[in-house]
């Protein structure tokens, strides 16, 4: 039963708000006319029954009351008279007397065509006024005054009454139903005008469900509620349409995004296979995006780096938080292999489907990339070989084997002789072949374990692995053979070299790469002094080496002091040999205070400046430290007559040093007329060209040039001519023995006449005492510096002097 009644609810729920809103009129309509029908046919027959049964009880009350007499004085016929007034009763069938006794004493029984219905009984017991259907009986007891005196007894029968009160009854339901029918007719209008924009309101709805066409809109029929609900689902619509066009949008640029993003997408499951992968991938990996599908991604992996990508996977499910990283190998459909960088993480979706998101960047360019940069960074460019940095590792390593095993091995440094023959006659690109072609040639002369690099210019390290020094020394001797017997062709000329090498030993007693690479080095410089072209083996013991070793430990000094100032600088006063009222007129020099304040001379430390290329930075130090002294110090410049500042072989060929000389004049103010370069003879000859430039450059400035140390050379005067000096120091090799050697004495005299006519002024050297002074006034020499004038001081305590003042 509950399953039938679920079953019209649901009917009713399904039907259309038309169906609904007539369901709503006429239910509650149907049941109030069938309420009230049945209230009125209740109501009209109680109430009938009622009014029955008084007026009958009434009326037989009265009849008894008459037939009292009769009871009592026994006239039956008396009793009959009474009773025939119910015969103007149509319901009254029959009517009864009954005596005190409550025997029948008279009747009244309605004649008819038929049978009676209904007889008196002889008894009025067990008789009582009551309705039974549409039959009524009346008992009323007859009394006086006495008391009892009898019962009278009817019988009606009201069918005919109450199939007239039913008539009645049903014109009335039939009344009332046409008044609802009426009622209906005139609803139904208005029902019609709630359900149609409903209706079409529900139609416009499922017209945009279907098509996704969110551009129509419900049409507003009336000003109500339901406008109102119209004019709701038309703004809503509106957000939908603009959120859907958003979506779209945003749908359209992540598809792109996916599609078209320049890296391979993959999305996998737990097992590593595809689900899904964007056009990029499949493109990189030669099939469509359908046939990915449920392919695993290790079939696209290198076989070599198959337990990298599971690695991969199974940290991306162990630690789902962290993006995981990995590059690998991938192998497309038609063989390519490329390398690519994998990004990968967990996803997880709703909480129970986990996937595997991989993004994999092509990197196979870069990788090519690095490999080749990093093949460039440790091998060198011209030759090919291995480059110093990647040397210096070889050796460590060489070390590290010696002092596990015991093993012994040699570190060879060779650098080629008569090398800059070659770049200076034929240029830059005739020396790169040479070191190319000379590379071959190395490389032919290893064995197969041995290490050979280029260290840097014409120079070149090799290192033999388990070879004792004096294997060394005979493979050393052969490559020197070989490279002694190379002829190099260039264009139409044939050009021999040579090589010298230094051998150092790499055992278990062994130091560092840095130490044995210098002992190598000073054991090559040896062979180059003693002569070029030979093999020198290092020792601790020898003193060639040591005084190498020496110098390449001033190397270090050199740069701290240049960094924390260390050095200091010392005047040695010039005099004038002739003129007596002359201002200060000094020789810059240069000394190194070391750790305990003790001052060091130059010559302990100049040969390894100039050996190591250090000699053009000090050249500055102490440009920019004369210069900032000078103008710092008070009243100087007016007594200063000249300065002198010593410039090495080197900064001639430094490009960059006449313009830094002109930034400190500018910064100082000092000038230019106040100071005079100091460079020696064999320096200037060697760079004759660029120091002819750089002189001629600082004379168009305003400074004063000297040429130290002149007669030294073979060529001396050939070259004077050429220099436009201002001043030529006498080298004081012939000026210390002039008294006591005449070859001295007339290279003094014919380097200051020579000088003197060519408009040079001249400055004696090692001037140690009063007897060379006044034998160099009478050769005219203008000037005089040594000890016998004045030691060198630091330049503080430079002072005016006039030596010698009896003989002015």
């Amino acid at each position: 039963m509950s399953s039938k009644v679920t079953a019209v609810i649901d009917s009713i729920r399904n039907l259309s708000i038309h169906s609904k809103l007539l369901l709503t009129v006429v239910f509650p309509s149907l049941i109030s006319l069938l309420l009230a029908g049945v209230f009125l046919l209740v109501l009209e027959t109680v109430e009938f029954k009622k009014v029955a049964q008084n007026d009958l009880t009434t009326l037989a009350t009265v009849i008894g009351n008459r037939s009292t007499a009769a009871l009592i004085f026994g006239d039956p016929g008396l009793a009959e008279e009474n009773l025939a007034a119910f015969n103007f009763q149509p319901a009254v069938q029959a009517a009864c007397v009954y005596g005190k006794q409550g025997q029948l004493f008279a009747d009244f029984v309605r004649p008819t065509h038929a049978t009676p219905a209904w007889l008196c009984p002889p008894s009025v017991q067990g008789q009582s006024s009551h309705f039974e259907n549409s039959l009524l009986w009346v008992n009323v007891t007859i009394t006086d005054k006495d008391g009892l005196q009898g019962t009278i007894l009817v019988h009606a029968d009201f069918a005919k009454a109450y199939w007239r009160k039913i008539e009645f009854t049903l014109v009335v339901f039939m009344v009332l139903v046409c008044g609802s029918v009426l009622a209906f007719l005139l609803t139904a209008p208005f029902i019609k005008l709630i359900a149609l924009p409903i209706k079409k309101l529900v139609a416009t709805v499922k017209t945009i469900s279907d098509t996704k066409n969110y551009s129509l809109r419900a049409e507003k029929h009336y000003q109500d509620e339901l406008g109102v609900l119209v004019d709701a689902f038309n703004e809503l619509i509106n957000k939908v349409e603009t959120q859907n066009q958003a979506l779209t949008r945003a749908k359209d640029r992540y598809l792109t995004l996916y599609d078209d993003n320049p890296t391979m997408i993959f999305n996998l499951n737990e097992m590593g296979r595809i689900m899904s992968a964007n056009l990029t991938g499949a493109h990189y990996l030669g099939l469509s995006v359908n046939e990915l599908e449920d392919c695993s991604i290790l079939d696209f992996v290198h076989p070599t780096d198959l337990s990298l990508m599971q690695a991969l996977l199974k940290q991306c499910l162990a630690t789902p938080s962290i993006v995981h990283k990995q590059e690998l190998r991938q192998v497309c459909q038609n063989g390519r292999i490329i390398w690519v960088r994998v990004t990968a993480r967990l996803l997880t979706y709703d909480r129970q489907q986990n996937s595997l998101l991989l993004v994999c960047e092509d990197v196979t360019e870069a990788y090519n990339l690095s490999q080749q940069i990093a093949y460039q960074a440790s091998h060198d460019a011209l030759t090919g070989l291995a480059n110093r940095s990647e040397f210096d590792k070889v050796v460590k390593e060489a070390i590290t084997l010696a002092h596990s095993d015991k093993s012994e091995h040699a570190l060879c440094y060779l650098d080629l002789d008569q090398f800059k023959i070659v770049n200076d006659t034929c240029g830059h690109m005739a020396g790169d072949e040479l070191l190319r072609q000379l590379s071959d040639v190395l490389k032919k002369q290893l064995r197969r374990n041995d290490f050979i690099a280029r260290l840097g210019g014409d120079e070149f390290g090799l290192l033999m692995y388990h070879c004792t020094v004096d294997e060394a020394v005979v493979a050393s001797e052969k490559i020197r053979d070989v490279i002694r017997d190379f002829h190099f062709a260039w264009e139409d000329r044939r050009f021999s070299v040579g090589v010298s090498i230094g051998i150092a030993a790499i055992s278990q007693t062994s130091g560092n790469a840095v130490n044995l690479l210098k002992e190598a080095d000073a054991a090559c410089y040896a062979a180059k002094d003693k002569g070029r072209n030979r093999v020198h083996v290092y020792r601790p013991d020898d003193k060639e080496l040591a005084m190498r070793h020496g110098e390449m430990q001033w190397v270090q000094r050199i740069e701290q002091g240049l960094e924390q100032d260390l050095f200091c600088l010392y005047g040695q006063p010039i005099a004038s040999i002739s003129h007596i009222d002359e201002k200060l007129h000094f020789e810059t020099l240069l000394r190194y205070r070391d750790a305990q304040g003790s001052i060091i001379p130059p010559g302990a430390f100049l040969p390894a400046a100039e050996r190591y290329n250090l000699a053009p930075l000090m050249d500055r130090w102490v440009i920019r430290h004369l210069f900032a002294w000078i103008a710092t110090t008070p009243n100087f410049l007016d007594q200063l007559e000249l300065c002198s500042v010593n410039l090495s072989g080197l900064s001639l060929s430094d490009e960059t040093l006449f313009g830094f000389i002109l930034e400190q004049f500018k910064i100082w103010g000092v000038p230019t007329h106040k100071i005079c370069f100091e460079i020696t003879e064999t320096a200037a000859i060697a760079n004759l060209t660029s120091a002819t430039k750089f002189i001629q450059q600082l004379r168009d400035e305003g400074c004063l040039f000297s040429l130290d140390d002149f007669g030294s050379g073979l060529s001396s005067f050939a070259y004077l001519k050429n220099l436009p000096v201002d001043f030529l120091k006498i080298d004081g090799l012939f000026v210390k023995d002039i008294l006591d050697d005449k070859i001295d004495l007339a290279m003094v005299k014919a380097i200051n006449e020579v000088g003197q006519m060519m408009g040079k002024k001249t400055v004696a050297e090692f001037v140690e005492n009063e007897q060379i002074f006044n034998l160099l006034k009478e050769l005219g020499v203008d000037y005089a510096q040594g000890y016998g004038i004045g030691k060198p001081v630091p330049l503080s305590e430079l002072t005016l002097i006039n030596p010698f003042p009896s003989n002015r």
